[in-house]
């Protein structure tokens, strides 16, 4: 059996899980999401936990249990404490300004970079180089993280870009003269 489908899945308190046909539906203190299901896994649902089964022994049906298990379990998660990446500028010059629907990308180029902000996502400026993105859906939040990382991407010799909080930059040597 697949290791990450077998597992229970614990529902804290104040969050509400029912099932209806074959959508999903989460309720928690930061909000809803829902999510379709198909007829391959079978879903057991009690006060305090949940647990997917599967119906056959078919490959997609065995990678399609462990997915809508952590799918499951990331929406639990997000309605009730929401999910956060950390974005950090390395750079002389380079910059984040958040205003209420957008943000504002000075990294190095001869232009601004405008971002709007997804309605169901917060961005909070830390400092002019570092900003938090937070919201429910994990795919969500990693999604726009990703989108503002591709403009200026860490670069091995000097180590300037944009960063996730944390992330290491393996740095290379430059060319040594004659």
């Amino acid at each position: 059996m697949s290791r990450v489908g077998k597992k229970l899945i614990t529902i804290p308190k104040g969050v509400t899980v029912r099932l209806e046909g074959n959508t999903l539906f989460v309720k928690g203190k930061h909000g809803n999401l829902e999510q379709e299901i198909k007829d391959i896994v079978n879903l057991d649902l009690n006060e305090t936990d949940l647990t997917f089964t599967r119906i056959n022994e078919e490959k997609f049906t065995k990678s399609y249990h462990g997915l809508i298990r952590a799918l499951v379990q990331n929406m639990i998660f997000g309605v009730d404490q929401l999910f956060s990446k950390t974005l950090v500028l390395e750079g002389v010059g380079y910059k984040f300004q958040v205003n209420t629907k957008n943000l504002i990308l000075s990294a190095g180029f001869s232009h601004t970079i405008d971002f709007a902000i997804p309605v169901d996502l917060v961005v909070k400026q830390d400092s002019p180089t570092k900003i938090t993105i937070s919201g429910i859906s994990k795919e969500n939040v990693g999604f726009f993280a990703s989108k503002i990382r591709e403009k200026r991407p860490p670069e091995p010799y000097k180590g300037k870009g944009i960063l996730f909080e944390g992330e290491i930059v393996l740095r290379k040597a430059g060319k040594t003269g004659r």
